[in-house]
């Protein structure tokens, strides 16, 4: 048996397992198992690997993503640039276990954003500033976007607070992407303090969340008349990808 799974913490909002399940059911994967691994601590991970003799693949949510790195015996290059992993080849080999880290986000993040982006647009906010967010860094300037972090507590030059956001600022990034867990199962009333008054048509709301489909965020940026993205074609693209590395 060839066993997946995800770890994270919490992971009651996830729809991993699901997914896997479910292709492993059309594809006829008998072989397949994926399981949740709530860890509470990342430094459990080693007694996981050790216990999960089966275990060859590995997802990585919030609150891990960074936290993850020292872990790893080796991380592809890209991830190493982006800083952040969400995927992990497991590759034992007798006794021993080498652990490899990519970042499937930013392939994910891209090819679903790529549709809605308009030769003008310049500047994005970032609200978040974790390990998903650096994923959705590297992808907008990859792509000429100029990036700049919001969060309730800044901690680096050059990044905002909620207070800080004005009309001219709103008005002059077209894309907006959530990174933070605002609004997430089982949170779903809450969401990202930004001045939504200020959208127009013209911007792009794209939420990392996908559960719930809509977030209060992405509900309250469609009463403006902006174009709305959710989270879930890029966790399906990202854990394709994944998939890939795995079985490569």
């Amino acid at each position: 048996m060839r066993c997946f799974g995800l770890i994270g913490f919490p992971l009651s909002h996830s729809f991993s397992a699901k997914y896997f399940a479910e292709k492993f059911e059309r594809e006829s994967l008998r072989d397949c198992t994926y399981s949740n691994f709530p860890l509470e601590q990342i430094g459990l991970l080693n007694q996981l690997i050790e216990q999960q003799v089966n275990l060859i693949g590995l997802n990585v949510t919030i609150p891990y993503k960074e936290q993850i790195i020292p872990y790893l015996h080796s991380v592809e290059e890209e991830a190493a640039q982006i800083g952040a992993v969400n995927t992990i080849k497991i590759i034992r080999n007798g006794g021993s276990v080498h652990l490899k880290g990519y970042n499937t986000d930013a392939y994910g993040f891209q090819k679903s954003l790529e549709p809605f982006i308009k030769k003008h647009f310049s500047k994005a906010l970032i609200l978040g500033t974790g390990g998903a967010s650096k994923a959705v860094a590297y992808v907008l300037n990859r792509m000429g976007i100029e990036v700049t972090y919001v969060s309730r507590i800044p901690r680096n030059p050059g990044h905002l607070s909620y207070e800080e956001l004005t009309p001219a600022i709103i008005a002059a990034c077209q894309v907006i992407v959530n990174t933070s867990p605002a609004g997430m199962y089982p949170n779903t009333d809450v969401c990202p303090a930004i001045p939504y008054e200020c959208l127009t048509p013209g911007h792009v709301l794209y939420d990392l969340i996908y559960n719930p489909a809509e977030t209060k965020f992405l509900a309250l940026g469609r009463l403006q008349g902006a174009a709305t993205i959710n989270g879930l074609q890029m966790l399906h693209l990202q854990a394709d990808k994944a998939w890939e590395i795995w079985n490569s």
